[in-house]
């Protein structure tokens, strides 16, 4: 029996980047975005949110930039470590990336964090009238 929902196999997480993916947050009744990231011999989960501004995603759609092994928020120039979530570098220097448990699994990365559920992958699917971001302001 397999360990939990099944997000995607290993062999589809991107070289020296990232793989997102939406969950819903049951207690907060609420999507969110989620990415992996293949480490040596297993798979990271971590919510898709910069800790500086939690708004910002650091997967953007097209994979995480990476850097030595660390995921790098563009916006502010965080660096994340991929394997711990720990950000050594940037204006949220000490603070954590939030994880979400994942598994691996004969070649398939598996949600197991009782906390969300498994939605698809891929981002949350924005509404176009939804204008509350401050990328989406219009002069």
């Amino acid at each position: 029996m397999p360990p939990g929902t099944a997000i995607a196999a290993v062999e589809e997480i991107p070289e020296e980047s990232t793989l997102v993916f939406t969950v819903e947050d049951i207690e907060a009744d609420e999507e969110k975005e989620a990415l992996l990231v293949e480490l040596d011999d297993e798979v990271a989960g971590w919510l898709n949110y910069c800790q500086h501004m939690t708004h910002i995603k650091i997967d953007k759609g097209s994979g995480a930039p990476m850097r030595n092994g660390e995921l790098v928020c563009e916006n502010h120039g965080a660096y994340f470590e991929s394997d711990t979530g720990y950000c050594s570098f940037g204006p949220c220097e000490g603070a954590y990336l939030e994880e979400v448990d994942v598994t691996v699994d004969a070649g398939t990365a598996y949600l197991t964090d009782d906390e969300y559920e498994f939605l698809r992958t891929g981002a949350i699917e924005s509404d176009p009238s939804d204008l509350s971001s401050s990328s989406n302001v219009k002069i």
